[in-house]
């Protein structure tokens, strides 16, 4: 058996995202449409004395913990022993961005718990430690419905983005707990599994564009740049995209962008790319 194992841990941008329902759990019903992008948190386990985590890199909090760890929460959701592994998490994507970073890292240790045939995980109810992690558990771009339980394998056209993360940071919690759901009157019968013409737009958006000036001004921004599809927030927030049809398109509009805003993180990134 291996004593070091490294997992990439790739971000996810939802294309669309729509507020289905709420559930007597007090969860919200979602459907969306959520690609795999080529920027990645990197996952490395090793074998040692006893089980820990740490973080490192641009994102990582300073004292190398999370206080809310999504890692422990594993063992602690599925009742599992936890392993004689330390686990480095490398944080290179934006944290309370919108853009997965946490999820992916639970979907790459329990890539890794597998590889070590640590117990039986088949059966395990994965959205107990995350909505996304059954997304990134399946690891291919899908539709998601419900709490983040149905994961329907979903092809969706190439493009080239644009990320932005404006300063501010969204908590997934507090968003969701501002949704008012008699003002998005989804009609239900569009909740299919099929890509469908409701299928656009992020609900989270105008909650966001109404209580916080940055972000309203940075989507009119992107959605003002040349040669772009369209502009939206992922996930709840707070990172923007836009989408272009060629690298070309989305590095000059990088440069646009960094001109405006210097200080903004950004990035050009893919879908639809090669895995290791």
């Amino acid at each position: 058996m291996l004593a070091e194992f490294i997992e990439l841990s790739p971000a996810k941008l939802n294309l669309f995202l729509k507020i289905i329902s709420k559930r007597n759990d007090g969860y919200h019903n979602l459907r969306s449409g959520v690609t795999l992008i080529n920027i990645f948190d990197e996952v490395i386990a090793k074998k040692d004395s006893q089980f820990s985590v740490n973080y490192i890199g641009e994102f990582s909090p300073s004292n190398k913990k999370f206080k809310d760890c999504i890692v422990e929460k594993i063992f602690s959701k599925l009742d599992l022993p936890k392993p004689n592994y330390s686990f480095t998490i490398k944080k290179n994507i934006p944290i309370m961005s919108g853009l997965g970073s946490a999820s992916s890292n639970a979907a790459a240790v329990i890539r890794i718990l597998e590889k070590l045939n640590y117990k039986d995980l088949k059966n395990k109810n994965f959205t107990e430690i995350g909505a996304d992690v059954p997304f990134f558990i399946s690891n291919h771009d899908s539709l998601i419905r419900e709490i983040g339980n149905v994961v329907i394998k979903q092809p969706f056209p190439k493009y080239y983005f644009l990320i932005i993360k404006p300063k501010h940071n969204c908590s997934t919690k507090e968003m969701y707990n501002q949704i008012n759901i008699d003002k998005l009157n989804f009609d239900i019968n569009f909740d299919t599994d099929q890509i469908n013409e409701v299928d656009s737009g992020n609900d989270f958006e105008i909650i966001l564009e109404n209580k916080f000036k940055e972000i309203n001004n940075l989507l009119k921004f992107m959605r003002g740049l040349p040669n772009v599809i369209f502009s939206r927030l992922t996930g709840t927030g707070s990172c923007i995209f836009s989408a272009f049809e060629s690298k070309k398109q989305a590095d000059d509009s990088l440069i646009i962008f960094k001109e405006r805003f210097p200080l903004l993180w950004s990035r050009v990134v893919e879908n639809n790319f090669k895995h290791n």
